[in-house]
């Protein structure tokens, strides 16, 4: 691609990479699989979200909404009602990220096997030739 004047991922100028950066958030992951179900307000969203910080969800959902994924709708109520949807663009992730998080839990056992395997290998004295 790069030869027809394209992104190319693996140049480190590349703007591809902010996005690549982007997609490698956890809790983007996350927040758009709860999303995908429809709109949430935040307080949902956080108890879905275990272990996320207050800090940490409005960071993600600032980045998101920045990037074109999340719409942040402000209800004129009192107190304020917010709400968070995917747009378009989120929903069109939702099929990378749900299979990225089927991927994880179908296969968490083997990594976690894999893991303990390689800790055991690393624990032991080398032995010299």
């Amino acid at each position: 691609m790069r030869e027809l004047g394209g992104a190319d991922v693996y140049l480190r100028n590349c703007a591809s990479r902010n996005v690549l950066s982007l997609l490698s958030n956890k809790w983007l992951c996350l927040v758009v699989g709860v999303l995908s179900s429809g709109p949430a307000r935040f307080g949902a969203l956080r108890r879905r979200l275990d272990g996320i910080t207050q800090k940490m969800l409005t960071q993600t959902l600032r980045e998101m909404e920045r990037a074109g994924l999340v719409d942040r709708r402000v209800y004129p109520t009192t107190p304020p009602r917010v709400e968070y949807s995917l747009t378009p663009l989120g929903a069109e992730l939702e099929t990378l990220m749900g299979a990225i998080r089927v991927w994880s839990e179908e296969h968490m056992g083997e990594i976690a096997t894999a893991r303990a395997d390689y800790d055991e290998r690393a624990a032991r004295p080398v032995e010299p030739l």
